[in-house]
């Protein structure tokens, strides 16, 4: 090892101004700056990027065999969501292309589901698979402009801050907007007075969906007049919403005429409740208290169907990072044996779906059975749940 020179580049101490030791050798400041470059260049070539040409473009069906490996069920929402983002990226693709004469609009997706059926999952699932920045924010935070609670365009600022306030990437992220059912306009009549978190709301999210230029505050929530604002181009970025549509059901059904009228009726037979939301459409979210302009910008309505037992207990075992596998690896970490025979997955089930909390309950329930042993961790070297 010569104290004198870089182990780099080999130049000598009195060529360059300093030269930092090491274990097995010494590095001159160029070298640093070099390396430091190098660094730089491959993680912003890690961080998100969505396919750069159709090559790189996942097609629908790999699209779907990858959410297929974390969300189980639901083949029609994630065929139609691989569909939906994979024309999506298509369309920025063709976007790039200087001399196109055709413009493609995007495809904002609404997809209708009780809670805990995957919604929230599937789009956090898919963005992963995408690799472009994603967010999630909640409807019922927002208000119409000069009240309390958050102006639409702070959804953008969720955004700009997962894509590290990198404007070029944000506008090809994909933004999550749950609960959009609970900003539904509160009366079948337009009224004279202000629907400030209903109708008021929907109607501030019409130009951000279409795409158009934002103002946006960087660090979300109100927008006042000195604060320095981001714009951010929404033309490309791809909007899905969610919500459990509480009542909508009936809704379908007295537009199918499936409801039975009058005391002495006959009860008509019963519906399969997956049958009825199938046939959801504009007019349904129209008479729920969506309106127009808003469902125009939603032009794919996809439903999740109820989850059965069947499917329950898959979910706690099949997917990469299920239930199961989750806590076999809590136990492993104090090198403990954690077993769950078919008949804990069984009640884990049933209990999580008399409380009616859908899959996301399952975690809850899980919790609760293993609470003693996770408690008294360290006296057990083999757990078997039964």
């Amino acid at each position: 090892m010569n104290k004198n020179q870089c182990s780099f580049c080999g130049r000598k101490r009195n060529e360059v101004q300093m030269l930092i030791s090491g274990q097995e050798g010494f590095i001159c400041e160029n070298c640093i700056e070099q390396a430091h470059g190098i660094v730089l260049e491959n993680a912003s070539k890690e961080g998100f990027s969505p396919a750069e040409n159709m090559d790189d473009l996942k097609k629908p069906k790999e699209i779907k065999r990858f959410l297929d490996e974390y969300v189980i069920g639901q083949d029609q929402a994630k065929k139609q969501l691989s569909i939906a983002v994979y024309n999506h990226y298509k369309r920025l693709l063709h976007s790039q292309d200087e001399n196109r004469e055709v413009e493609i609009e995007k495809s904002n997706i609404i997809m209708i589901g009780e809670t805990g059926t995957g919604k929230t999952l599937l789009a956090k699932t898919i963005a992963r698979e995408l690799n472009v920045p994603f967010c999630i924010v909640d409807a019922t935070i927002l208000t119409e402009a000069g009240y309390v609670g958050e102006d639409v365009e702070s959804i953008l600022s969720r955004l700009l801050m997962v894509a590290d306030y990198d404007v070029e990437k944000a506008e090809k992220g994909i933004v999550f907007i749950d609960e959009i059912d609970k900003i539904a306009r509160k009366s079948d009549n337009p009224s004279i007075t202000r629907d400030v978190s209903g109708e008021g709301v929907q109607q501030g999210l019409l130009k951000l969906l279409e795409g158009s230029i934002v103002n946006v505050p960087p660090q979300g929530g109100r927008k006042h007049p000195d604060q320095k604002y981001i714009q951010v181009n929404t033309q490309n970025i791809l909007f899905i919403a969610g919500g459990a549509f509480d009542g909508i059901r009936e809704i379908i059904e007295r537009r199918l005429n499936k409801q039975a009228i009058g005391f002495s009726a006959e009860k008509l037979t019963h519906t399969d409740d997956d049958e009825i939301l199938s046939q959801i459409n504009a007019i349904d979210l129209r008479k729920f208290g969506l309106i127009p302009e808003l469902l125009g910008r939603f032009p794919i309505v996809t439903y999740l169907e109820s989850l059965t037992k069947d499917t329950m207990m898959r979910i706690m075992t099949e997917p990469k990072n299920s239930i199961v596998n989750q806590f076999v690896e809590l136990f492993k970490m104090d090198g403990i044996t954690l077993e769950f025979t078919p008949a804990a997955i069984e009640k884990i089930v049933d209990e999580t779906t008399e409380k009616g909390l859908g899959a996301r309950g399952l975690r809850g329930t899980t919790e609760k059975i293993l609470e003693d042993h996770m408690f008294n961790i360290g006296e057990e070297e083999h757990i078997i749940l039964s």
